[in-house]
């Protein structure tokens, strides 16, 4: 299935240089934070329901392509979320789902909704100390006699991107996160 309407929105986020952008979809009982990911490949949506522990992610393939059927587990939780009851003469269609979806896709990206990293560790809690969500430093394992470890890499790999994942690897440096907001600090790759 084609989301043409990513399409739009993934020209406006090139040219303003914004890698992971965040919006809102309500639909049924359900508001979704929404999060198009360009710097992974294949593109990646994320949708994470806001008042419920729930989330799931897409691959967005060449040409703005999705496959809009989803596992059993999360067919039934976004169900749920979406509050409906089940008939069995007019089932929930996914594909009908990601179709109204693509007509709310917003056209312009606005800097502001740019996804921070804590954003993004609400719905990607799979990681180390995921009580630590906000950015605070990098560290030099080199100066340290260290390595980098892999439970290190792949937080940064969820939280912060391909990009930073990868400039950590190289350069054998880790992400150093806080559970503290007031010390978050703003990202720049190392």
């Amino acid at each position: 299935m084609k989301l043409d309407g990513l399409a739009k929105l993934y020209k406006s986020m090139a040219t303003q240089q914004i890698e992971r952008y965040r919006f809102e979809y309500k639909s049924g009982k359900a508001v979704f934070d929404v999060f198009f990911f360009i710097d992974e490949n294949p593109f990646v949506l994320l949708f994470g329901v806001k008042t419920a522990n729930f989330s799931f992610e897409l691959a967005v393939e060449k040409g703005f392509n999705i496959d809009p059927q989803l596992d059993r587990e999360n067919y039934k939780k976004l169900c749920e979320a979406l509050g409906l009851e089940y008939d069995p003469d007019n089932p929930f269609k996914p594909f009908n789902f990601f179709k109204e979806f693509n007509n709310f896709i917003p056209q312009n990206a606005v800097v502001a909704q740019k996804a921070e990293p804590h954003d993004v560790a609400s719905y990607r809690s799979d990681v180390e100390e995921a009580d630590k969500i906000y950015f605070l430093k990098w560290r030099d394992n080199t100066k340290r006699g260290e390595n980098v470890q892999w439970e290190n890499l792949q937080k940064t790999k969820r939280l912060l991107g391909e990009k930073a994942y990868l400039r950590c690897k190289q350069k054998n440096i880790s992400s150093c996160w806080t559970d503290k907001k007031e010390l978050a600090n703003k990202v720049v790759l190392p």
